[in-house]
């Protein structure tokens, strides 16, 4: 197991503390007057001293093993904080709810075969927890109505190496939460985005593979994200962090998207009929729009029709709420040292109309 301390990106790189499997943990980021005698430290842009994710380890708890013609839901009724649940190869057809902390949630690949969540394009959601400290891991999800991986308010999770397709309107959608990692995962056939972080605090998305989805990766109104090394390719729009006006989080800043291969995001649009992402122009490779100080840097940004990088405000977005809290113009970005070409070569009216006024010719990699 590993965990993750995340501070501002101005002051201090990511740190990884390794833990052994099956040894569950609290913790999270934690303002102190004073450093602690122990575990990684970060400093945020106020000066005060944060904690790093893992705090205390609970111990090694019970392991629970569902085989196939078994509820998994049985198996997490009867598990305790600190245990895990190991799903054995093999289709599960149901919804798991995960309401207690400290659970590791674990799906056994053997000779290739994995524990598959099958929704049979009936079911709703695949994996819905509300517990602090979860791990999920190594599963095989498909053919669900709404969601694959889900969390309200789940703080210190991991999401790792799961294979995610057709689930609906998002792949993973960890919602008000904090300090989360997820990597390793690949998703793709998803009406609305394949990782969808909302109104959520120091989630780092990293080595995940999204394809053939409306958004590859979506940071909406969230602080503290690190997204990089993945690979995010033949979506509509590639990776999107932005400020919907309107919800209880009223910003999204501090955003690093680095060393990624963009390529090849012109997957026409089949999101639902007046849904957030139904209005990205196809072949958007990064999309800003109102979000603060987003760096975007060592990136390979190729082949998007639209642009390579589109920066806007919500006067250039229909169908969204007015919200007097929110700033609708994204500030402070840097675009540095990002490799780009072959973008912009069939544009929007609207950014030829604006080229031509700047009298620009050419391909448009920025706008």
């Amino acid at each position: 197991m590993v965990g993750w301390g995340i501070g501002n990106q101005h002051t201090t790189a990511l740190e990884r503390a390794d833990l052994p499997l099956d040894v569950a943990y609290t913790g999270g980021f934690q303002i102190l007057n004073e450093p602690p005698s122990n575990g990684q430290t970060a400093t945020d842009n106020t000066g005060s001293t944060l904690r790093a994710v893992i705090t205390t380890r609970l111990g090694i708890g019970v392991t629970h093993q569902v085989n196939p013609g078994e509820s998994i839901q049985s198996a997490v009724r009867q598990a305790q904080s600190g245990d895990t649940i190991r799903v054995m190869p093999g289709t599960y057809s149901e919804t798991v709810y995960i309401d207690k902390d400290d659970i590791h949630f674990l799906g056994v690949i053997i000779e290739g075969q994995r524990a598959t969540l099958d929704g049979l394009g009936k079911l709703n959601d695949a994996i819905l927890y509300s517990g602090n400290n979860i791990v999920i891991e190594n599963f095989k999800i498909v053919r669900y109505k709404g969601n694959g991986i889900m969390s309200q308010a789940g703080n210190n999770f991991e999401i790792r190496n799961n294979i995610i397709v057709d689930t609906g309107l998002y792949g993973i959608f960890p919602q008000v939460s904090k300090n989360g990692l997820i990597e390793h995962n690949v998703i793709s056939g998803i009406a609305d985005a394949g990782i969808y972080v909302g109104m959520s605090d120091n989630i780092h998305i990293a080595y995940n593979a999204v394809f053939d989805n409306v958004a590859g990766i979506e940071i909406e109104n969230s602080r503290h994200a690190i997204v990089e090394h993945n690979h995010t390719h033949h979506n509509t729009g590639g990776i999107l962090a932005f400020i919907t006006p309107g919800l209880p989080i009223k910003d999204a800043r501090d955003i690093i998207i680095r060393n990624h291969f963009i390529l090849d995001n012109n997957t026409p649009d089949f999101a639902l009929p007046g849904s957030k992402v139904a209005g990205i122009p196809a072949g958007t490779g990064i999309l800003i729009m109102a979000a603060d100080e987003v760096v975007v840097k060592g990136n390979i940004i190729s082949n998007h029709k639209t642009a390579g990088i589109l920066i806007t405000d919500h006067g250039n977005a229909s169908g969204l709420t007015h919200d007097p809290q929110s700033d609708p113009n994204a500030d402070r970005a840097m675009i540095l040292d990002n490799v780009m070409f072959n973008n912009g070569f069939d544009t929007i009216d609207a950014i030829k109309a604006f080229a031509l006024t700047e009298l620009h010719r050419g391909n448009i990699d920025i706008f």
